[in-house]
């Protein structure tokens, strides 16, 4: 099984279009019959503005097919350069870019003057002051969180949920257990799709992964290690520590039975255990010899499978690809209303990272999940 994409394939996949100083007309695809308008809404942090959101400015602009560079270059200018290069290059849209039937047509922030820059860089976006208004005229809602504690996400996505809208909740989906199932309970009330997760379970490695796992070439999957190489704090661990969970989930599935978590210094390690399954185990601060965010090995009955963020060594077209990946399953939910993970994994997710919390406070004893 050759699981490794050579970096000539990505640019080949593109053909030979040339970077030009906008990506209107590289950007540009054929009319679709049904465009999904998007309505993005960016969280707060603890009431504060995120103006530079990455979970809306990063990951949402593969919904939208126009970005003008100019306007970029004057709000957003050190990202203009990694763009050009990388992100927003259509010499490396994998096949998938652009994304033939959606764009966004609504930004909303708390305070609207936020709002005026990204609906300048992303031409055709208007400025949403009222998310019940907003609702009635997008087709989804995407909500990004770059690093809040999901206190706002609730107000943020009921007005969408309420109409049946597919909807992306960024993590921590409710910020705690019992606002997390307030969201997954709304949703479901109103047959509203939800899609949450994490940007690592759209990794070129996490789909490599899983193809090996069902496939049963190398036997059953016994055990997952998943690491994100930040400097913990606790703090940090309630957003950020869904990330390397969501990795054991993804692959592991739903039916945690405890989680126990240990820390010193800037590091800390948390043991995930099922009562039908080997334990899985959590290193968030483990230490690295170069930047690469996370790593994870996933150990087969007879292979042991490693992989980063990174394809063939180069960090940047990694991230692209996953966030591109993260887009795209976005929008098959819009075509298909079905989730990509279930609300009882994501649910676990959620009491997973607290219970965690839980233990540093009881000498890292074995907390039961109980949800």
């Amino acid at each position: 099984m050759n699981q490794v994409f050579r970096r000539r394939n990505l640019l080949k996949i593109a053909g030979s279009a040339a970077l030009a100083s906008t990506c209107h007309p590289l950007f540009s695809a054929p009319p679709e019959k049904k465009v999904f308008r998007i309505g993005v809404v960016s969280a707060a942090i603890l009431g504060k503005p995120q103006a530079r959101n990455g979970h809306t400015w990063h990951f949402g602009q593969y919904l939208h097919p126009d970005c003008d560079f100019d306007a970029l270059k004057k709000h957003y200018p050190p990202v203009v350069d990694s763009w050009q290069k990388v992100y927003r290059n259509p010499k490396l849209h994998f096949d998938l870019l652009p994304l033939p039937d959606t764009k966004i047509t609504h930004y909303y922030d708390a305070d609207p003057g936020i709002s005026t820059a990204f609906t300048e860089v992303f031409p055709g976006v208007k400025v949403a002051t009222n998310l019940e208004q907003m609702a009635g005229e997008v087709d989804a809602v995407w909500m990004g969180d770059a690093s809040g504690k999901g206190e706002d996400h609730f107000d943020l996505v009921a007005p969408g949920l309420s109409r049946g809208l597919p909807t992306f909740c960024d993590k921590p989906i409710g910020g705690t257990v019992a606002g997390t199932r307030r969201i997954l309970e709304f949703a479901r009330k109103h047959n509203a799709p939800v899609m949450s997760g994490s940007i690592f379970n759209h990794e070129w490695g996490m789909e490599a992964a899983k193809r090996i796992r069902d496939s049963g070439d190398f036997g059953e999957i016994e055990h997952v290690s998943a690491r994100l190489h930040s400097r913990y704090q606790l703090d940090g661990w309630m957003i950020y520590g869904q990330h390397p969970v969501w990795t054991v989930m993804s692959l592991m599935g739903a039916g945690v039975d405890a989680v126990s978590m240990y820390e010193y210094n800037d590091t800390c390690h948390a043991l995930i255990t099922y009562p039908d399954r080997y334990p899985c185990h959590v290193w968030y601060g483990q230490p690295f010899e170069r930047f690469e965010y996370n790593r994870t090995d996933v150990y087969f009955k007879k292979k042991l499978y490693t992989f980063t963020p990174s394809i063939e060594g180069d960090f940047a077209v990694g991230h692209k690809y996953e966030m591109v990946r993260m887009a795209a399953a976005f929008r098959d939910m819009l075509h298909t209303h079905e989730e990509p993970n279930s609300h009882q994994e994501i649910l676990e997710v959620t009491a997973i990272v607290h219970a965690a919390a839980r233990s540093l406070s009881e000498k890292s004893r074995l907390i039961s999940l109980a949800v």
